[in-house]
């Protein structure tokens, strides 16, 4: 690969959704493209860093319009630089936790729509359906693909980045600064909660 080039094929992709409008792109992997910059190590002229910096060239550069739809994916949110996670640009979370045992069941039904399942067990010298004794076997052999630690480290990091882009959800105005109608806050509740004092100059 030339030097540059992999720079020019971001650039091309953003050039080609501009063109298609309104257009969604997005990453899989995410981490893969974006890790923070100055992480990596033996990375021959920088080309990681390049490759983000222009990707957050071509996403400040999108249309205030909303034509082109930026939607990401990931694994690894701890390692993506957070230049990507400010306001603007990469600002929703949508973490999606491991299937329950009801979403379990539908993506069974869906993998095995195609599939000749057994109804019950036919005792059989010849397979030729899935039955409850192949769920088993494979069952025996399987392995867990994410760790009670992952998840948690998922959970946190989650919780951690909705907290530092606001107030959180327990925020509220003190009861004895609102208005008559309780709709309308004053200014200077406004400075105590918020603890800045120039709000108050406003009034």
């Amino acid at each position: 690969m030339w030097f540059g080039e992999s720079e020019a094929n971001v650039r091309d992709i953003f050039d080609k959704a501009r063109q298609s409008t309104p257009c969604v792109l997005f990453f899989d992997e995410l981490d893969s493209i974006a890790i923070q910059r100055g992480n990596s190590v033996g990375d021959a002229g920088g080309a990681a860093d390049r490759v983000l910096n222009q990707l957050l060239t071509e996403m400040d550069g999108l249309s205030a319009k909303k034509t082109v739809f930026v939607i990401v994916a990931t694994n690894r949110p701890d390692t993506i630089d957070p230049a990507l996670m400010r306001p603007g640009l990469l600002d929703q979370l949508i973490y999606i936790s491991l299937p329950d045992e009801c979403s379990r069941l539908q993506i069974f039904k869906a993998c095995l729509r195609k599939s000749p399942v057994s109804r019950m067990e036919v005792m059989e010298e010849v397979i030729t359906e899935i039955k409850v004794s192949h769920f088993e076997e494979s069952m025996r052999c399987a392995r867990r693909s994410v760790s009670d630690a992952d998840i948690l480290k998922y959970q946190v990091f989650s919780q951690t980045l909705q907290q530092s882009r606001g107030f959180g959800s327990d925020f509220k105005f003190p009861e004895a600064a609102t208005s008559a109608d309780g709709l309308n806050p004053s200014a200077e509740a406004v400075t105590s909660a918020a603890g800045d004092e120039d709000v108050g100059k406003y009034k």
